[in-house]
């Protein structure tokens, strides 16, 4: 017999209410002073590296349907002043370009905000769903822009623990995978570490297009709900949990046999921020290259009032 999620979750490990009920931003509360130091303590080399995906690429964006690819509108460049259009601002002469974009917040490299998922009429901390009618009163990316982002990170490369380029569409990655990475690695994933997970899954648009990357329909591969994995996340205390994918776990779970159950979990239960889409083969060959999986990570979110997710550019620093 099938269950819902409110069924599946209901004895997981919660965090509502452990940082007081006006809590709006969740596991981000253990990146204190100390925890930024301990990301400043991980540089070695100075390298920096960014994660964000290109935005209104010519080849095209990968976009979660019904969701639509960036716009891109150029308002304002020299064509116009060639053409009479314009006029050089007067007395000095200088001219200028301009632009504006339409975009999702969801429709690149992004934050999700702890608004932007609920079930059974209650979003993270308890707070009622009717705050989500016309934009966020609770819970929303303004938050979590507010407070900022910033402390140690480790990347997890399962696809070169597994010894391949790219997992296939709808492969679960279990925990064993994830410990199993880590030691490959040499790496000791610590309790407040944001996590990366490189599934190499974004190959497959890089190489076919949005035909090839979502084939009949989104079954993309990734961890999902089991008891263990909620235990550990709870105990572990991580604030940000990002992948190289759209949807950052097994779209369909072979466990729980649901749709995404890891999102209600982790955002609504325990408050962690999920950062989705990242560029991470530059990181990771990098990372492959000097045995230096550890580093410091920034994190900067758009303050969007009312906002259910940001687009971002995380930076990396070795």
């Amino acid at each position: 017999m099938s269950r819902n999620i409110a069924e599946i979750l209901a004895d997981a490990p919660t965090n509502w209410g452990r940082w007081g009920p006006e809590d709006e931003v969740g596991m981000l509360n253990v990146l204190h002073r100390t925890e930024v130091l301990r990301g400043v303590a991980s540089v070695r080399s100075g390298k920096v590296f960014t994660l964000g995906l290109p935005i209104g690429h010519p080849d095209g964006d990968l976009v979660w349907p019904p969701r639509t690819p960036t716009k891109h509108f150029v308002t304002n460049d020299h064509g116009l002043y060639a053409a009479g259009k314009r006029k050089p601002a007067p007395g000095s002469g200088f001219e200028y370009a301009d632009d504006a974009i339409f975009i999702y917040c969801h429709g690149t490299t992004q934050l999700d905000a702890l608004g932007h998922i609920w079930y059974d009429d209650r979003l993270y901390n308890g707070y009622d769903a009717d705050t989500t009618v016309g934009g966020l009163t609770r819970n929303s990316i303004e938050k979590v822009a507010e407070r900022g982002i910033a402390g140690a990170a480790v990347l997890l490369d399962v696809a070169r623990y597994r010894g391949v380029d790219s997992l296939d569409h709808g492969e679960e990655v279990t925990m064993e995978d994830l410990f199993g990475a880590a030691r490959r690695q040499g790496v000791t994933i610590e309790k407040h570490d944001m996590i990366l997970v490189r599934t190499g899954f974004y190959l497959n648009f890089l190489q076919g297009g949005t035909l090839q990357y979502v084939r009949d329909a989104v079954n993309e591969p990734g961890i999902t709900y089991t008891e263990e994995m909620a235990t550990w996340f709870y105990e572990m205390e991580i604030p940000v949990y990002g992948t190289d994918t759209m949807g950052n776990e097994q779209t369909f779970s072979t466990r729980t046999r649901t749709t995404q159950p890891v999102h209600p979990y982790l955002i609504t239960r325990l408050g962690v921020t999920m950062l989705e889409m990242a560029w991470l083969e530059t990181l990771a060959a990098d990372c492959e290259k000097d045995g230096q999986y550890r580093f410091l990570m920034t994190v900067g979110a758009l303050k969007i009032v009312g906002g259910t997710g940001s687009p971002i550019n995380p930076v990396v620093v070795k």
